[in-house]
């Protein structure tokens, strides 16, 4: 059976990140997907110039429709933007508890434009990590969840920790932002942690990569492999579409979701 992934997102009307990103990316590995649509954004390579939340009821819609006719093996959740949609997302999370949830707590944007409303901080710590099966942090991110600073690996690893800590089954803090350290990954469970290694990659072309890579995480976990080769497959995955990028764009251009080398 085609193994079967819900993204719940916003749009990205320039194709790189967020709804299409994560499309691109399950068809890519060979998984069927489906999508419950948070927002819908004006943007391009050079910025997000605006942003149109869906109701919360109508994303809480998305989810049960596809779920109950066509099922689901995987969930995986990006930018939720408002206070609203992250309760209807974690209502329904909790509804379909049986389902990974791979969840990248999108809360910027590559330029550095707001994707999260203000307060909807804490309803995202308080609400969601406990549903997550992976969280998929990076640096900043992980900072504001974690509530920590993180200024060297060991305080990956201390942050990383400490996100377990609060009921997270794995936390992914990513080393993507640091331009003075090598781009590793540090995987946390609370039975080890690991390094995911990573080649840093000297390029304006990484829209998406937060996106695709938490995507296909989840699309190798629909595959049913284990956390850590999920991981490590999505990490090959992402250095792949970097280095085949089209260069579109005169900003942060995307990636290259079918790369030569496929997974």
């Amino acid at each position: 059976m085609i193994p079967r992934a819900l993204t719940i997102a916003g749009s990205d009307s320039g194709g790189g990140a967020g709804i299409q990103a994560d499309l691109k990316t399950f068809s890519a590995f060979g998984v069927y997907g489906m999508s419950a649509i948070t927002a819908v954004t004006v943007q391009d390579t050079q910025g997000v110039y605006e942003i149109m939340a869906v109701d919360a009821d109508i994303v809480g819609r998305q989810i049960d429709v596809v779920i109950q006719d066509i099922g689901v093996d995987v969930i995986k959740i990006g930018m939720l933007f408002s206070e609203e949609i992250i309760a209807t997302v974690a209502q329904k999370l909790r509804r379909y508890s049986d389902v990974p949830v791979i969840l990248d707590p999108v809360m910027r944007a590559k330029g550095g434009a707001s994707l999260l409303n203000p307060g909807a901080e804490n309803q995202m710590r308080e609400q969601l990590l406990p549903l997550a099966t992976l969280l998929t942090p990076n640096l900043p991110e992980a900072q504001a969840l974690s509530e920590t600073v993180i200024n060297s690996p060991e305080d990956m690893h201390r942050a990383g920790m400490a996100l377990v800590r609060r009921g997270i089954s794995y936390v992914l803090v990513k080393g993507g932002h640091w331009e003075n350290y090598p781009a590793d990954d540090c995987l946390c469970s609370s039975q080890s942690a690991m390094w995911i290694r990573g080649e840093r990659i000297q390029s304006v072309h990484t829209h998406g990569t937060g996106c695709t890579l938490s995507s296909a995480i989840a699309a190798e976990i629909a595959h049913g492999k284990s956390m850590s080769k999920a991981v490590q497959s999505a990490k090959n995955y992402v250095t792949r579409a970097i280095l085949e990028a089209p260069g579109f764009g005169r900003g942060h251009g995307p990636l290259w979701h079918f790369p030569e080398d496929k997974p």
